[in-house]
């Protein structure tokens, strides 16, 4: 029976074979496991869909975050020049 590595350490041999200069092969044989078992647990760990591709609900969120942030930018800029006319008035 083969030893029972973590997931934790199969993640991190995924994120090794991903991001490496080394072949796969290469860091199969740095973490001592076959190579086979490595792309077992590529194909493991693929994404369903890409992470870093945001979702129709957050691109809309953050637009929306954008719009209020200028909204909010807008008012406190007119506060500090209604705030220095009112200190000049003294």
């Amino acid at each position: 029976m083969g030893h029972v590595h973590t997931e934790e350490f199969k993640r991190e041999a995924v994120r090794l074979a991903k991001t490496s200069v080394l072949t796969r092969k290469q860091v199969a044989a740095d973490l001592g496991i076959g190579l086979s078992t490595l792309g077992k647990w590529i194909s493991a760990y693929r994404p369903e869909a890409p992470a870093d591709l945001p979702s129709a609900d957050m691109l809309k969120e953050v637009e929306q975050l954008r719009r209020e942030n200028r909204i909010l930018k807008e008012e406190r800029d007119i506060l500090k020049k209604a705030t220095a006319f009112f200190a000049s008035q003294k």
